[in-house]
């Protein structure tokens, strides 16, 4: 599942969700291991369309600013990357961190950012929308403020994640950016070291 798994953009079919399948894969990101058990997550699902489409209007213009930072060669590679399913996919789910929960004698977060706990929920998401042959598509291309405008979302809570969800027609083989050239995956080797730093752990 976790080979499987793939940052979807282009596949979704728009199909509903079923109840139950939705249900599921909640359920398994709320399952997520957190510091102290705060859970500090949130799961804002939004189906309407004018919401969405606001959003997507937002991705562009941010998604135009990032183009423009770019050298030419790359900037022309970008241009062939699709960076979102917003209005393709059957809904959004948008994940949130808040602070304060469980806030102030929270167990262990002296030293752990809560915020990891919140990537653990949406990792748990990620693979359990997999498992149920449904897509899932996280959107960078964003304004924290803007989003929490967007949503209602209360102070102190952060938006961490747009995930677009949904069925979807299949599931490449190769991921986007890959497949566009924008970067290729390191081998593990590289990213394994021994006792110190630059010390090689494993050999190919």
């Amino acid at each position: 599942m976790i080979n499987r798994r793939r940052d979807v953009r282009r596949e979704f079919t728009g199909a509903p969700v079923d109840q139950a399948v939705l249900h599921r894969v909640l359920a398994a990101a709320h399952a997520a291991p957190s510091v102290g058990l705060t859970q500090p997550w949130d799961f804002v699902l939004v189906r309407d369309r004018t919401t969405r489409a606001a959003f997507r209007e937002h991705v562009e213009i941010k998604r135009e600013e990032f183009a423009g930072s770019l050298p030419e060669e790359r900037a022309e590679r970008f241009a062939k990357i699709r960076i979102e399913g917003i209005l393709e996919s059957s809904l959004g789910v948008v994940v949130t961190y808040d602070a304060n929960r469980g806030a102030p004698n929270v167990l262990g977060r002296h030293s752990i950012a809560g915020l990891y706990s919140v990537c653990l929920a949406i990792q748990n998401l990620w693979l359990a929308a997999t498992a149920e042959d449904m897509g899932l598509g996280w959107v960078s291309f964003y304004d924290e403020e803007f989003l929490t405008g967007l949503l209602g979302i209360p102070d102190g809570v952060r938006p961490v994640a747009w995930l677009c969800l949904g069925p979807v027609s299949h599931f490449e083989h190769t991921p986007d950016l890959e497949r566009h050239g924008w970067r290729k995956r390191r081998p593990l080797e590289q990213a394994v070291h021994l006792e110190r730093w630059g010390d090689t752990a494993i050999s190919g």
